[in-house]
């Protein structure tokens, strides 16, 4: 009698969701149909004047032109990102809070314990560009190329410092493989995002670093830094004269920032769809396009699945990387 009191309940009790799912359904349709109603932010995981930042701004514009909308560039920097991701992480699935990450905060998760997971709490969007690294110096230090520097740091072990956006960030994980690869060794000073990192470099008061083409491009060309080499399989056009890592005599050594936009996880799939295709949209328009390359950054513009694929791809290649490094949390 009491398996038969309690199977009615459980009847009751499944008949109830499902008409509250079926009165709830029609409002979630029109919801997703009507999207957007209102402006959008998007959290950036660095601060101003970098080159994840200048990607979400100039990926921002055609976004609200074709959305209706306006796309609101949130600078959250620090912890290489994840300010931004746990802001975004706690969001509501609705699509009007988006997160536009880097590189970085793959690197930083693998290392360091986080309140949030990048692959369980949030679904990928697109992959927006991808820009390699590049080594840059003060131009007052007497070097001209990769192996002058290496040579340099052999003879003067403890003068060469170099900035990165944070412990674990990609730009630290970079410096300490070359370090690993050569022999050479390199002191660690993080900073609280690439604006800070740059202005330091610029100042002499850090002596190297690697950055994306979109932080330095301007710098290298006015000759306030000096490029030494890309960290990119072929040269690029916004710098024909610059030599890759590998040709400078670091084999197999390719590191790239790539910029990415997420959502909080459990996003309607037609507003993520919808999103992609602006994105894609946006990477494709020539004026677009052109800022893109000048900077050194090509636009990829890939599918949901497409990104993430290409996430867990870079977990495991920048965890094995963080071994070798023998890179740890704080």
């Amino acid at each position: 009698m009491k398996t038969t009191t309690l199977t009615r309940v459980k009847i009751a009790w499944a008949i109830a969701l499902m008409i509250a799912f079926a009165a709830a359904a029609p409002r979630a349709a029109a919801q997703t149909a009507a999207y957007p109603v209102k402006p959008i932010r998007m959290t950036v995981s660095s601060g101003a004047g970098g080159g994840l930042d200048f990607v979400s701004r100039l990926a921002a514009v055609p976004m609200s032109e074709a959305l209706g909308q306006s796309v609101v560039v949130d600078n959250r920097a620090g912890a290489s990102g994840s300010i931004a991701a746990e802001i975004t992480a706690l969001a509501p699935p609705d699509g009007y809070t988006l997160m536009m990450l880097s590189a970085s905060l793959v690197v930083y998760g693998i290392v360091n314990k986080t309140r949030y997971d990048l692959y369980r709490d949030f679904d990928a969007i697109s992959q927006v560009g991808a820009s390699p690294y590049i080594l840059t110096v003060h131009p007052s230090l007497p070097v001209k190329s990769v192996k002058d520097l290496v040579a340099y740091a052999k003879a003067n072990p403890t003068k060469l410092s170099y900035a990165s956006t944070g412990n674990a960030s990609l730009a630290h994980l970079a410096t300490e493989l070359l370090g690993s690869a050569t022999g050479a060794r390199f002191t660690h000073v993080p900073y609280k995002g690439v604006g800070a990192a740059l202005t330091e470099l610029l100042s002499g008061q850090i002596q190297m670093s690697f950055f994306s083409g979109g932080s330095v491009y301007s710098q290298v060309r006015s000759q306030k830094l000096r490029a030494l080499a890309i960290a990119s399989t072929v040269r690029t056009k916004a710098a024909p004269d610059l030599p890759t890592m590998i040709e400078a005599g670091v084999p197999g050594y390719v590191v790239t920032q790539w910029h990415g936009l997420m959502a909080p996880r459990g996003v309607p799939r037609p507003i993520v769809d919808r999103l992609y295709r602006e994105v894609l949209k946006a990477v494709q328009k020539p004026e677009v396009a052109s800022r893109l390359a000048l900077d050194g950054t090509d636009g990829i513009g890939s599918s949901p699945e497409q990104f993430t694929a290409f996430l867990k791809s870079e977990r495991e290649q920048w965890a094995k990387a963080a071994k070798i490094a023998n890179i740890r949390s704080d």
